[in-house]
C-alpha cells in the first residue's frame, strides 16, 4: 500500500508518528504532508515529505493553499490510503485524498477528550472521510473508538531522592500565544546550579536574565529530556509524549485561554487524562514548587510491551 499520512506541526505531527506501527494496514510506502519546521525536518529525517505552507490555526486561505498541494500529492502518487490526526492538514488532505480513491481516515487528537475539533467537525461533513476518536467517552456511531496514543505509556517505578541537576522546559512552538505565567514562575522557583533546556516558544524571555529558544529540533529536545531528570511543559499532547518517550514523568502546566494563553482551554483535559493515568503531574503556575518538580522526578514512565493495534475498519 501506499499510504498519506498528513498532520500539522507539534502534537498532531507526534501523535501520527507514534501511531504509524498501530495502523492496522500494512504500509508499503509513506508519503508524509505536514508543514516545513524544525520538528518535522528532525522527526522526518529520511522519510520521503510533500511540506505543506504553514497553516495557523483556523486560517482558511492556507486550508485551501495546501489542498491544491495535497491534491498534486495525490495525482502523483496515486494514494491506497490517507490518515490523519488533524488539525488544519486533514482538511486539506483527507478529502481530496478521497475525491482521488483512496480510503480516507481521520483520528481525532488525544488533546480532544470530550468531543471533536472544529477540524473534526468539519470531516464528518465530506462523504467517505471515516472519523475516530482516542476516548470511549464519547464515541458514537459517526466517531468509532480507535484507542489512544496514550495506550503505549504506563507509570514505571519510583525512584529515591535525587537532586535534580538538569531540567527541560517546553512550551511549544506555535506564534501568538506566549506563556509568560509559567516561564516567570520557574524562574523564580528553578535553583540556579540546575541547568536548564528552554524551549520558550512564543514567550519573550529577554528580561529574564534566560537563554530562551523559540524552537528546537525535535531530536536535540529528545536527547535533551533523555538525560534530565525532570520536564515540565504546557499541557500540549506534543510536549507530553515527547517526555513520555523520554522516560519521564512531566509536570504538566495547562494554558488558559482566558488569558490570551491558548484559543481554548482544551489542555486541561490533556492533563486531566493523562494525571488520571498517573502518568503525569499537573498543577497552575502558582501551585508550582520546587518539591512538585521533585516529586516529579522521582517518577518514571515505561512503555508498554504490546499495545494493542488501532481499530479502523476499512
Amino acid at each position: 500500500m501506499h499510504v498519506l499520512l498528513a498532520a500539522s506541526p507539534g502534537g498532531h505531527l507526534t501523535q501520527l508518528v507514534n501511531l504509524r506501527d498501530r495502523l492496522p494496514f500494512d504500509i508499503g510506502e509513506a508519503t508524509w504532508f505536514t508543514a516545513d519546521t524544525p520538528q518535522s525536518r528532525s522527526m522526518l529525517r529520511g522519510e520521503r515529505v510533500v511540506f505543506a505552507d504553514p497553516a495557523p490555526p483556523r486560517d482558511w486561505r492556507a486550508v485551501l493553499t495546501n489542498r491544491r498541494l495535497a491534491s498534486a500529492a495525490c495525482r502523483r502518487f496515486g494514494f491506497d490510503a490517507a490518515v490523519s490526526t488533524g488539525a488544519s492538514m486533514a482538511l486539506s488532505a483527507l478529502p481530496v485524498a478521497r475525491l482521488h480513491g483512496a480510503d480516507a481516515f481521520y483520528i481525532e487528537s488525544a488533546a480532544r477528550v470530550n468531543g471533536p475539533s472544529l477540524s473534526g467537525r468539519l470531516l464528518t461533513r465530506f462523504p467517505g472521510v471515516r472519523t475516530y476518536c482516542q476516548y470511549e467517552s464519547w464515541s458514537d456511531s459517526t466517531w468509532r473508538f480507535a484507542g489512544s496514543v496514550f495506550d503505549c505509556f504506563e507509570p514505571g517505578p519510583v525512584r529515591a531522592d535525587l537532586q535534580i541537576d538538569r531540567a527541560v522546559v517546553t512550551l511549544g512552538s506555535q506564534e501568538g500565544y506566549p506563556f509568560d505565567r509559567l516561564v516567570v514562575r520557574l524562574v523564580e522557583i528553578m535553583p540556579e546550579a540546575v541547568e536548564v533546556l528552554w524551549q520558550t516558544g512564543a514567550t519573550n524571555t529577554a528580561s529574564l536574565g534566560i537563554d530562551g529558544l523559540a524552537s528546537v529540533p525535535a531530536s536535540v529536545l529528545e536527547d535533551a529530556m533523555a538525560v534530565s531528570e525532570v520536564v515540565i511543559a504546557h499541557a500540549g499532547v506534543g510536549s507530553a509524549l515527547s517526555a513520555l518517550l523520554a522516560g519521564r514523568h512531566p509536570v504538566l502546566v495547562p494554558r488558559r485561554s482566558s488569558l490570551g494563553e491558548h484559543v481554548d482551554d482544551h489542555q486541561f483535559q490533556i492533563a486531566g487524562e493523562l494525571a488520571e493515568r498517573g502518568l503525569v503531574t499537573t498543577c497552575s503556575p502558582e501551585e508550582l514548587t520546587l518539591e512538585v518538580l521533585q516529586d516529579a522526578a522521582r517518577r518514571s514512565t515505561v512503555r508498554s510491551t504490546n499495545p494493542p493495534p488501532l481499530t479502523l475498519g476499512r
